[in-house]
């Protein structure tokens, strides 16, 4: 790799042990390739979370501005009522 830092970490035993046990096993080529790998996963799941909470923001923005509200206390009553009745034709 041309154009690379060198860092040192420290890892908990159990963590140490996992990527001593991939390069052992020929899965990857070195640590280093371990953690690269797990910081690419990272770096991918920081982007799609923040994505997700992007896509929550334009569906509260979309809801907020689709009309006017109905406050939840009335949308529950209305559904235990519907439900209420529905179980009473059953019987």
């Amino acid at each position: 790799m041309a154009n690379v830092e060198k860092i040192s970490i420290a890892l908990p035993p159990d963590m140490a042990r996992l990527v001593r046990a991939a390069v052992e096993s020929g899965e990857y080529a070195a640590t280093s390739d371990v953690v690269r790998e797990a910081l690419r996963d990272w770096k991918l799941k920081r982007r799609v979370a923040v994505l997700e909470l992007d896509e929550l923001r334009l569906l509260v923005r979309e809801g907020m501005e689709s009309g006017p509200s109905i406050p939840a206390d009335s949308v529950f009553e209305r559904l235990k009522d519907k439900y209420s009745a529905t179980a009473r034709k059953r019987e």
